[in-house]
């Protein structure tokens, strides 16, 4: 989150010098058709530099997702080997023992272990719930800030568009 939030403001700060240049730009009356032209095509060049790199970003998140992926499956096999090895371990210590747990006591470890994990399931597929209603939330979030970069990039192209045509209007003072 926080790369994206420098991201963004990296580009807010692109756009804000791109909009400079452009003042800057039209200020100047040398070569006026020349000065659009070129200023066109340094939008379009950063604009296509900008894309070009989304792209690449969006190329390797696949290989991204895969291999945490695999490593979470890595994981939970670490995971299932560790539990059986230790069981098998303690199986073994305590076989020879000879050493006898009256029923009672058995039926309540079992009734009680079977309670914490069924818990432990119940909590984990609540986080789950929670953590899939969080991204979708973010997707959606990510959704409304995109209208809102539209709409306050289309408000902003009005308001260039008005000062401009105010600025370069063929004004006559000496008539």
């Amino acid at each position: 989150m926080v790369n994206n939030a420098i991201y963004n403001q990296s580009l807010y700060r692109g756009a804000c010098f791109i909009y400079m240049f452009k003042m800057v730009n039209y200020r100047s009356k040398d070569n006026d058709s020349k000065g659009v032209t070129e200023e066109q095509n340094i939008y379009d060049t950063i604009k296509e530099n900008f894309i070009r790199t989304v792209d690449e970003w969006a190329k390797i998140q696949p290989q991204y997702s895969q291999s945490i992926s695999n490593l979470q499956l890595d994981f939970i096999q670490t995971i299932k080997n560790t539990i059986q090895n230790a069981i098998s371990s303690h199986k073994q210590i305590t076989g020879g023992w000879n050493f006898t747990v009256a029923a009672p006591y058995l039926d309540h470890f079992a009734k009680q272990s079977n309670d914490i994990t069924n818990n432990m399931i119940r909590t984990a597929v609540i986080n789950n719930q929670l953590t899939i209603t969080a991204f979708d939330a973010a997707r959606e979030n990510l959704k409304i800030y995109n209208r809102t970069i539209e709409t306050v990039t289309d408000y902003n192209n009005e308001i260039a568009k008005a000062w401009n045509s105010f600025f370069y209007m063929p004004q006559d003072y000496f008539k």
